[in-house]
């Protein structure tokens, strides 16, 4: 039995999501964010989400481990029913199986909420969160040479995709 929970995020909950993220920023190429996020923007963020895109957290105690979230593909309104996800685990909490259970908790919520597809991806170097897409279903479905720019370096992303109903 896991030691944490899975729950919706709240506004509360804004500084230790943007902690997380933000560590990345600094850090590593799952984010082609290069300046550090805002308490400002996180809060935003997530005020702005809807009932189709929530963001979750996973929680030990009173402790933010991890997060993740659905966010609209694009806003053009025939991609309603496409979602894309983002599965954050704080740096000191990685392989204890959350980000494998938020991101399964993101499939079921997708689903409720009546999406047809999830899209994933990664920074092509970011093999680890690659291999948990594939490694729960989601299905290659591109690579995209050089189109980011980290560290002085030229990246590639790969996309994956989840169908939620055949």
């Amino acid at each position: 039995m896991p030691d944490y929970v899975i729950r919706l995020a709240t506004v509360a909950d804004a500084e230790p999501i943007r902690a997380i993220y933000n560590y990345y920023v600094a850090h590593s190429t799952c984010t082609y964010q290069i300046e550090p996020e805002t308490a400002e923007e996180r809060v935003a963020w997530l005020r702005d989400r809807a009932p189709r895109h929530p963001v979750t957290v996973a929680v030990e105690g009173s402790t933010i481990l991890a997060w993740a979230s659905l966010s609209p593909w694009k806003s053009r309104c025939g991609y309603a029913e496409a979602a894309e996800a983002s599965v954050y685990v704080h740096h000191e909490h990685q392989r204890r199986g959350l980000g494998r259970a938020l991101l399964l908790d993101l499939i079921e919520r997708g689903r409720a909420a009546g999406l047809h597809t999830i899209i994933g991806g990664a920074s092509s170097d970011q093999t680890a969160s690659l291999a948990l897409q594939l490694a729960l279903g989601f299905r290659v479905c591109g690579e995209m040479k050089e189109v980011g720019m980290k560290f002085g370096r030229r990246l590639d992303v790969t996309y994956t995709q989840f169908m939620l109903r055949e």
